[in-house]
């Protein structure tokens, strides 16, 4: 007997799914890895560095001290009353702690946000390049994603005449990142006054500013837009610990928003997940008044490897890069490769480009149209140095067989 295909049973709303194009690219590298070869991957957004010690100790202390319980869900009132003190101590930002939530993650924050808010027909302008999952969660909560593209030429950041020409009766979010994912571009304080202007003008909109990478801004002082009080009650503020801390597999992120917005998440929440790991909270509380010194040196070795990779990818004809200010990812714009050929592969687009790295330099990079920009790339220089030049240095010596 045939075995039938019962993928067909499977809801509209999964099949119109995309994969998330990092995590594809990250198997394709292990598939790889697995036949014996040598891969270097430059393809995912995780630190290379270990939590801190000082955390994980936190989380020993936490499980003996017995927080091995379920949480409320919007998690434990300790560490909702440190990220109120720390939104008052790093961002200038008023939340108390009934207006923050914690959750599994960064990413089930955003979608606990856009589950709360959208019915299908409203609109969400993401600043484009995004990350790669703003999309496919947008789509899902039944929202229209409204794309504002900024090329290399302007750092990739939208301008506020882009966002107010975006607008519409529709609109209902403005979503981005900063410091971003993928491009690495953060958005200064001049430059998210000017955009805050621009939402002032419309209080049925709502801007949800994704500062997971704010612990990794090379500029000095992160500035977050809802400082700014013009937008306060329009505005949510999306952070975690996986970036800054190195945090990655605890699985902690965290929003602050009106009180009725908080709610709602929680309610959301409470249905899907309930509340994140209990020791992990606590130690996470802990974390927020301890010691950042390990921080600070990640992001001294995140702007040394920056300026490494930097020199080592401007050295590759056909490849343009900027300089971004935070984040530890680069974006090089590769459309000059485009139409070249070694004789049996051709680069056509950003896809071709990342499988022929894969495949013969074996270096896992990600295709930028995964992120809204066909003509770029995305490497995340979160590697030790020695991984960085080697991987490099096989990038170099494929594409010169490209004509």
């Amino acid at each position: 007997m045939m075995a039938l295909d019962k993928t067909k049973y499977l809801s509209k709303k999964l099949q119109n799914m995309s994969e998330s194009a990092t995590l594809k690219m990250a198997q394709k590298a292990r598939d790889l890895a697995a036949q014996g070869k040598n891969v270097i991957s430059l393809s995912i957004g995780q630190p290379d560095f270990d939590t801190p010690e000082h955390i994980k100790e936190f989380a020993k202390k936490a499980l003996d001290e017995g927080y091995t319980k379920y949480t409320p869900v919007p998690g434990l009132p300790v560490l909702r009353e440190a990220i109120s003190q720390k939104f008052k101590r790093d961002n200038n930002l008023d939340y108390s702690k009934d207006q923050i939530v914690v959750s599994n993650g960064a990413k089930q924050t955003i979608a606990n946000i856009m589950l709360s808010l959208l019915n299908p027909g409203d609109e969400v302008i993401i600043f484009t390049p995004y990350w790669v999952s703003y999309n496919d969660i947008v789509r899902f909560a039944g929202g229209t994603p409204v794309f504002v593209k900024a090329g290399i030429e302007k750092d990739f950041k939208v301008t506020p005449d882009q966002l107010e020409a975006a607008i519409n009766p529709k609109s209902k979010i403005v979503l981005f990142s900063s410091p971003c994912n993928p491009t690495g571009s953060v958005y200064s304080h001049d430059e998210l006054h000017a955009l805050a202007k621009v939402i002032d003008k419309y209080d049925n909109l709502f801007v949800v500013s994704d500062e997971i990478y704010e612990h990794i801004n090379f500029l000095g002082k992160h500035t977050s837009i809802g400082q700014f009080g013009i937008v306060k009650d329009q505005t949510i503020t999306v952070n975690g610990f996986s970036k800054g801390f190195a945090m990655t597999g605890w699985r902690l992120g965290y929003m602050g928003a009106p009180e009725w917005l908080a709610k709602a998440c929680a309610k959301v929440q409470g249905q899907f997940t309930s509340g994140a790991n209990s020791f992990g909270q606590k130690a996470a509380a802990d974390a927020l008044s301890g010691d950042m010194e390990p921080t600070r040196e990640m992001k001294a070795a995140f702007l040394r490897r920056k300026q490494l990779v930097l020199s080592l990818i401007n050295d590759i004809p056909g490849i343009t890069c900027n300089d971004p200010d935070g984040a530890f990812y680069i974006f090089p714009n590769i459309s000059k490769l485009y139409g070249k050929s070694n004789g049996l592969l051709t680069i056509n687009n950003s896809n071709d480009f990342a499988n022929i790295i894969l495949s013969e330099a074996h270096v896992a990079v990600v295709a930028g149209n995964a992120f809204g920009d066909d003509h770029c790339f995305r490497l995340s220089y979160a590697a030790a140095d020695e991984q960085l030049v080697e991987a490099l240095g096989r990038i170099k010596d494929v594409l010169q067989n490209f004509h």
